[in-house]
């Protein structure tokens, strides 16, 4: 049966000419529409399998309006654009679409861009059910198990954590104070680790008793449906004297994804996942949650019915983590070090995407670790034991980046000797890792844009055309959309490589991890150097914790190494960055005070807070920076009238 195309493009010659090359290759076509208005009326009177979008149409509305309307329906389309800028890139971009068009395109481009969106609609849909069907499945395995009931709402919050990211779980947190409470909660402290907090644990990390954390679960007002709140949303929807607003600031969260379990005696049980990113969630996650929302409650009720609580005694041990029986092995990042929320972010998406052969696109600053993180998509990949060719294109000079990616044939140029196999025929049936891709030459994003999509190459001087199987990494420190914008980087090619983009955090921004690196890197070059270094003085972490990194961890380590190399005892207790700190005021000057051991303390409490922006407990946080307990930081904190308005400042 032949496939439906709906045209939507103002200019009747593009869309007459459009019309001409689909029909000459089978396409349907069920109409050419010049406006949303006109194409919202076709796609009502007969419903195409796929709609070729103009992206300015005449008028106010445009086909970036048009977008919400084919998603609603499920309708897959691509894009078509003469030339675009930043913000209309970006626009676009958010509406999902299955591909994009840079007029003038040859035919064979746009049949080449067809058969992908196909593919990639085709693949979301049959991923997206392969894995919802799944679900259930999984939920009975953990209801069938043997482990004790808490152990199974670990297992339950890991399986979640799958298809909805949380830094913070709670399940069955409603009725705190209760007898009949069986609810716990759930911290992410790494990758397939979790910390398990009743509520004696937060009567601990909260200083908050039993009574008053039941007090604020009252104020919390939880609704039937499911729902979502990011950033502004979640501060408004956290009122100033709740449970939620409690969490918020305790665990640093901005966006929360609200599911009600409704039990048959009438009881609520809700799940109330937190993350914090401030973008976390979004409709995708309610309508699978409305999907398998009867099989999670069915397996709750069953579990709730086997559960009593009883009320701790006190806190459970600092740091006691559990891992569900059978529950799969942790990915094993190698050479990645740190636990901050936005890294395990990047380890969920690679996790996600290493098994598939999609493309990635890996963004972020010189310096966060996007080679490594290339190193990791592909030893967890199936392509493993094939090759992974690294190029890096802004090393290559521009006459030579062709010759190095697709080979040549002896005599093919002044200086081709002999036949040159390129990059992208030594990479087939494993990885190719592009570098710097947006260093690459315009004249040479096309090449490289047939290659990916036709997924065959020519050798310069050859007319043998070699068909490849190549999975693609890109990377690049430059901002993708701009150059688009301003002509340096073709928008289809962007595309193209855009499948799955990971970001990766700069340094500055997940300072949490500074001293695990730090530590990491000091035991790589002591070995190295022949040196007896045990540690790192308070001094120098706190010296490289104010520090704003704009090398990132590349920098980070170059320092360590020299460092190392330049200390004579057994602790580096010096370092030197590139600004300068504030210099203490020198004794003798008018102003000078001697500062009493309790200003010293308290100033010390101040800024190791400020560094961690406020967060008392958990990986990362000041308590464990200053090496002592949470709940005797909160008392010191008291007792020294620090406040919260104090961090801020």
């Amino acid at each position: 049966m032949k496939q439906k195309i709906l045209i939507v493009e103002d200019q009747f010659v593009e869309a007459d000419y459009l019309r001409l090359m689909l029909s000459q290759a089978g396409y349907n076509v069920t109409g050419m529409a010049r406006s949303m208005i006109q194409a919202e009326e076709m796609i009502k009177k007969e419903r195409p399998d796929f709609v070729l979008l103009d992206i300015f149409l005449k008028g106010k509305q445009t086909g970036i309006d048009l977008a919400p309307r084919l998603a609603d329906e499920n309708i897959p389309f691509v894009y078509l654009s003469a030339n675009s800028n930043e913000d209309v890139l970006t626009a676009a971009k958010m509406t999902q679409p299955y591909g994009f068009l840079v007029k003038p395109f040859r035919e064979k481009d746009l049949l080449v861009t067809l058969e992908i969106a196909k593919y990639r609609h085709e693949h979301s849909l049959e991923t997206r059910y392969r894995n919802e069907a799944g679900f259930p499945d999984k939920m009975k395995t953990i209801f069938a198990g043997t482990t004790d009931p808490a152990q199974k709402l670990l297992s339950i919050a890991m399986l979640l954590q799958s298809y909805m990211p949380f830094d913070y779980i709670t399940i069955g947190f409603n009725e705190i104070g209760r007898s009949s409470f069986c609810g716990t909660s759930f911290l992410r402290t790494g990758f397939d680790e979790y910390q398990v907090i009743g509520p004696g644990e937060l009567v601990v990390i909260t200083g908050k008793s039993t009574g008053e954390l039941a007090a604020l679960q009252s104020c919390s007002h939880d609704g039937p449906d499911a729902v979502f709140y990011n950033e502004e949303a979640f501060e408004k929807s956290c009122h100033r004297s709740s449970l939620h607003k409690l969490f918020a600031d305790t665990f640093q969260l901005r966006s929360q994804l609200f599911l009600p379990l409704p039990l048959t005696d009438e009881r609520s049980f809700n799940c109330c996942l937190f993350s914090r990113r401030a973008d976390a969630y979004h409709m995708d996650h309610v309508a699978l949650f409305d999907r398998v929302q009867r099989v999670l409650t069915r397996g709750m009720e069953e579990l709730v019915s086997k559960m009593r609580y009883v009320p701790a005694a006190g806190a459970a041990p600092e740091g006691n983590y559990r891992t569900p029986e059978n529950h799969h092995n942790p990915v094993d990042f190698e050479g990645i070090v740190g636990k901050s929320h936005l890294l395990l972010n990047v380890f969920d998406h690679v996790s996600q995407v290493a098994r598939s052969a999609t493309s990635v696109l890996l963004l972020g600053e010189s310096g966060t670790g996007k080679e490594k993180i290339a190193d990791c998509i592909h030893n967890l990949s199936d392509r493993k034991g094939k090759p992974l060719v690294k190029v890096n294109c802004a090393s290559l000079p521009p006459g030579l980046i062709e010759s190095e990616l697709f080979g040549h044939e002896k005599g093919a140029f002044t200086g081709a000797n002999e036949k040159r196999i390129g990059r992208f025929e030594k990479a087939d049936k494993g990885t190719i890792f592009l570098d710097e891709i947006g260093e690459m030459p315009v004249e040479l994003q096309v090449k490289l844009l047939r290659a990916l999509q036709e997924k065959e190459i020519e050798r310069i001087g050859s007319t043998e055309t070699i068909k490849i199987d190549v999975r693609i990494i890109a990377a690049t420190n430059k901002n993708l959309e701009k150059e688009v914008a301003e002509g340096r980087f073709r928008l289809d090619l962007y595309y193209r490589l855009n499948v799955f983009p990971i970001t990766l955090p700069p340094l500055r921004e997940r300072k949490e991890d500074i001293p695990a690196l730090a530590y990491y890197f000091m035991n790589q070059y002591k070995l190295k150097a022949g040196k007896k270094i045990s540690g790192i003085s308070e001094d120098v972490l706190k010296k490289m914790m104010s520090y704003h990194w704009p090398g990132n961890i590349r920098e980070l380590e170059h320092l360590i190494e020299r460092n190392v190399l330049l200390t004579r005892g057994h602790i580096l207790d010096d370092i030197s960055l590139p600004i300068p700190f504030k210099k203490e005021q020198e004794p003798g000057s008018d102003d000078f005070r001697m500062k009493t051991i309790h200003e010293n303390e308290r100033d010390y409490i101040i800024s190791v807070l400020k560094k961690c922006n406020g967060r008392i407990w958990g990986p990362g946080a000041a308590a464990e920076i200053l090496s002592i307990n949470p709940s005797t930081l909160k008392s010191k904190m008291k007792k020294l009238g620090i406040k919260k308005e104090y961090i801020g400042e």
